[in-house]
């Protein structure tokens, strides 16, 4: 189901953004700069902070379409897609399958692994299995499989006694990746065609404030890479994003060492929500396929639709 919102003269778009996840901030940020750019295009924008009422909200405002730019879990894991598909208003990004799916870091490397694409090796462990020994030999990472922008992420290094003390607020099944050393590099997909792949350049670990405090990271694009990582990274994630069933746009991150070449290249996860704050990696790198932030924001809206 579409409905044609570029028909009318000043489509109603309700801004979903907030939530109660730990991403949070990060989804204000979004929803305020997708926001203020749709207003600029000639949408009337409706900000939305996503609570316990919004399905009576969504019934009393009733727009056009929704602008969803939650992050992280109830916002981005296929439960608000859901609540949309049984009021059948038009929403933007993923469906409720693909963003349960991508959702699930160990169900998408199940899915990348059918289709061929390479991964870091990882399982599933508890809390107190991974305080009890090394579950793998270090180097290694630490993180929930259900959570996106880095948080609470652990990296353990080479030569490491034990695990780190874990917070008392990570949930009790937690994701233990092998570490795969050397460059962090991500690719956005629109509709169907990759963009361009960014090298992400930190002092240390691209954590969370890498990721959303301004000068925690340089981005690089097109990433100085070998001509064939480069054309990979580009065809992975394409395939990333169709075996997934994503909708819209979607952001593939890797890591490589560069002392394997092509064989130094792993998939870490799919993000079905990219965001779109500031310091974001997806808005860069339309601008440098010449897709202006408010021309992206828009085409996201134009894009909308149930039974995604």
């Amino acid at each position: 189901m579409r409905r044609d919102v570029s028909s009318k003269a000043s489509p109603k778009v309700a801004m979903m953004m907030g939530g109660p996840s730990s991403e949070r901030a990060v989804s204000l940020s979004s929803g305020r700069e997708c926001g203020a750019a749709l207003r600029a295009e000639g949408f009337e924008v409706i900000d939305l902070d996503a609570g316990p009422d919004l399905a009576a909200r969504l019934e009393d405002l009733r727009p056009d379409v929704v602008f969803n730019a939650l992050h992280g879990r109830w916002g981005e894991d296929g439960c608000v897609q859901g609540l949309l598909e049984w009021l059948r208003i038009p929403y933007t990004h993923s469906g409720v399958l693909a963003s349960a799916l991508a959702m699930d870091k160990e169900r998408t490397k199940a899915a990348y692994t059918v289709a061929g694409l390479p991964i870091a090796t990882s399982g599933l462990y508890t809390r107190a299995q991974i305080a009890a020994r090394h579950v793998m030999p270090p180097p290694y990472v630490i993180k929930p499989y259900n959570e996106g922008s880095s948080v609470g992420v652990y990296l353990v290094p080479e030569g490491a006694e034990a695990a780190p003390e874990l917070a008392d607020d990570l949930p009790d099944t937690l994701m233990v990746e092998a570490f795969v050393p050397g460059r962090e590099l991500t690719v956005t997909v629109q509709g169907d065609r990759a963009l361009c792949v960014t090298d992400i350049v930190t002092e240390g670990w691209y954590d969370y404030d890498a990721k959303y405090v301004p000068g925690g990271s340089r981005h690089v694009l097109p990433a100085e890479v070998p001509g064939d990582v480069y054309d990979a990274c580009m065809a992975h994630a394409e395939t990333a994003h169709r075996v997934l069933g994503c909708r819209g746009i979607s952001r593939t991150d890797f890591r490589w060492d560069p002392r394997r070449s092509l064989d130094g290249l792993a998939l870490l996860e799919t993000n079905t929500q990219p965001g779109m704050t500031p310091t974001s990696l997806t808005p860069e790198q339309a601008q440098h396929v010449g897709l202006g932030f408010g021309a992206l924001c828009r085409w996201i809206v134009e894009d909308a639709s149930c039974d995604r």
